[in-house]
């Protein structure tokens, strides 16, 4: 556990290396995975924005490496270190048309297209050149819990996309660019 849902909100957090899932939960005990984050990512940046406690969770899926940098050591940076603060802004602007994407995603397309562009998003595709890509350990109620549907149901979709070629499991879950078809396909 990095954070929980209800802590301070003090700080900005990096991803040196490894994986984070940030995730929050409900009143009545649900809990939804907002995202699956990897070296490079930025989380809690609420601090910045005057944010008093965290909206959500983050915990370490893998070994990690985090990187904490105080609300006001963050906010002297960001003025002082163009390039970091170019980076930063980056990033949030990313996460921003990635969060879009998500609502339209949710909103319009079935859980089978919402699983194809998860493991996309998680196998971190166009971030690579590679026709495979490996994907960090993860349960297919996790995946659920992120599509926004039953495990029975993404366990339905995984084993028809690995009939289809676009999964492999042998030697842990690798995603296959085909992959890209389920999801452009109308």
């Amino acid at each position: 556990m990095i954070y929980a849902q209800g802590d301070p909100c003090d700080a900005v957090l990096y991803v040196k290396s490894g994986g984070v899932k940030l995730s929050v939960l409900s009143k009545t005990g649900r809990e939804a995975v907002v995202a699956m984050l990897g070296p490079g990512d930025f989380f809690g940046e609420g601090a910045l924005a005057g944010q008093p406690v965290r909206m959500g969770s983050a915990t370490a899926h893998s070994r990690s490496t985090i990187l904490f940098v105080e609300k006001e050591a963050m906010v002297q940076l960001l003025h002082k270190e163009h390039a970091l603060s170019d980076r930063f802004i980056a990033h949030m602007l990313a996460r921003n048309i990635r969060i879009e994407e998500d609502l339209v995603d949710q909103l319009f397309n079935s859980s089978e297209k919402r699983l194809a562009r998860t493991l996309l998003l998680i196998a971190r595709y166009g971030k690579h050149d590679k026709p495979a890509r490996d994907v960090p350990p993860i349960s297919q109620e996790t995946l659920a819990e992120m599509v926004g549907t039953t495990r029975s149901r993404v366990n339905f979709f995984m084993k028809k996309f690995e009939r289809l070629g676009f999964i492999t499991y042998k030697g842990g879950l690798k995603v296959n660019n085909s992959l890209l078809t389920v999801v452009l396909h109308d």
